[in-house]
C-alpha cells in the first residue's frame, strides 16, 4: 500500500497536492516530517534518547538516530504525526501539550539506495519531550527500532561532531535541540 504525503511550500505549508512517498524521494519533492527528541535530567546532566535503527532498514541500518521520527501522511498535522510515531516506535503515549516546539529545519540530501537515486527534500519540525523512563520500559517497534540508548547530550553532540559512533544524526538538528534544552 502506498503512503501519500502532502507536497509543501518552502515554509512547510501544504499546497493542496499530494505525492506518494516513493515518487517524492525519486523526484525530490518537498514534503514534511516530524522529529521528536526525548530528554531527561540524570546525575546533573541532560540526556537524550537515541534510537538504534533496525538492521534491515533501507537507509542507515544499525545507526543511532533521533528518538522518534517519521513522514507526515497527507492531511495530518506535525503534532498528530509526532504523537503517532512516538506511540508506534517507542510505546510512548503523550499529548500535544507535552510537545515543546524547537524549530523547523529544511533538509536537502541526495544519495543512492538499492541502485536508485534518492532525493530527500523535507521540512522537519523538531520537538522536545521531557520523559524520565528507563530504556527497558520502552516498547519498541522491532520493524523500525533495534534498541534505545540514553546518552548525555554533550557526549552525543561531540560524538556526532567527531564521528565517534555510528549515527545518522545531523549536527544542525542538535543545534536546534540545544537551544530548547538551555
Amino acid at each position: 500500500m502506498k503512503e501519500f504525503l502532502d507536497i509543501v511550500d518552502e515554509t512547510g505549508q501544504p499546497t493542496g497536492e499530494i505525492v506518494d512517498r516513493e515518487t517524492a524521494h525519486a523526484k525530490g519533492v518537498l514534503h514534511r516530517t516530524s522529529h521528536v527528541w526525548l530528554a531527561r535530567k540524570k546525575n546533573g546532566k541532560i540526556q537524550i534518547l537515541l534510537q538504534k535503527r533496525a538492521k534491515h532498514k533501507s537507509s542507515f541500518p544499525g545507526c543511532y538516530d533521533i528518538s522518534s521520527a517519521g513522514h507526515i501522511p497527507a492531511g495530518d498535522r506535525y503534532e498528530i504525526s509526532a504523537l503517532r510515531e512516538l506511540k508506534e516506535e517507542l510505546g510512548v503515549k503523550a499529548e500535544e501539550k507535552d510537545l515543546i516546539y524547537c524549530g523547523d529545519r529544511k533538509v536537502i540530501w541526495d544519495d543512492v539506495f538499492f541502485g536508485k537515486p534518492f532525493h530527500d527534500r523535507q521540512i522537519s519540525r523538531v520537538f522536545l519531550l521531557w520523559l524520565d523512563r528507563e530504556e527497558s520500559e520502552f516498547t519498541i517497534q522491532e520493524e523500525e527500532v533495534d534498541s534505545v540508548l540514553w546518552m548525555d547530550f554533550e557526549q552525543c553532540y561531540a560524538g556526532v561532531q567527531n564521528g565517534l559512533f555510528q549515527n545518522c544524526i545531523v549536527l544542525e538538528e542538535l543545534e536546534v535541540l540545544k537551544k530548547a534544552l538551555a
